[in-house]
């Protein structure tokens, strides 16, 4: 199974750019991991339909898709990672947690997402997000695999 992240957008500052490496590095001896850096769709009306055509041409049968979304699924980091493992033992393809861009999601990737997941009930822009997630991605792991990292 590969474990797949799509955000939207680009790393526009360097301390993003160091996080999201700094959390990919860590998690590549637990949980190879595969970040992808989506297109915005821009601006407008037509904005949410570009970026929902792209997800969905880059969807494959059987992938397992997880939005990141804030009206998603609010969980803390041990519920996380039974979450993660649920998935997981499920033996997808691929499985992708996907965060989107400024305007969320449109009705047919929702449709086509097995769940939707909340990092918080604040807001976070996207690209501290992208930090954020990874970092709950390597606790997942850590705690599935008996790592001290995370203390309750």
């Amino acid at each position: 199974m590969t474990t797949c992240c799509w955000f939207t957008g680009k790393h526009w500052n360097g301390f993003i750019r160091e996080g999201v490496n700094f959390y990919v590095d860590r998690l590549k001896p637990i949980l190879p991991v595969q970040i992808d850096f989506l297109k915005e769709g821009g601006s407008g009306p037509d904005a949410l339909q570009r970026e929902s055509e792209q997800i969905l041409k880059r969807l494959q049968p059987g992938d397992m898709v997880i939005l990141l979304d804030e009206a998603g699924k609010s969980m803390d980091s041990r519920g996380f990672a039974t979450y993660l493992d649920n998935w997981r033992q499920r033996s997808p393809k691929r499985l992708i947690f996907i965060l989107g861009g400024a305007y969320g999601f449109s009705q047919d990737i929702r449709d086509r997402a097995a769940g939707l997941l909340s990092l918080s009930p604040m807001t976070f822009n996207h690209q501290l997000a992208r930090i954020v997630f990874l970092e709950q991605l390597y606790r997942g792991m850590t705690i599935l695999n008996g790592h001290p990292y995370h203390h309750d």
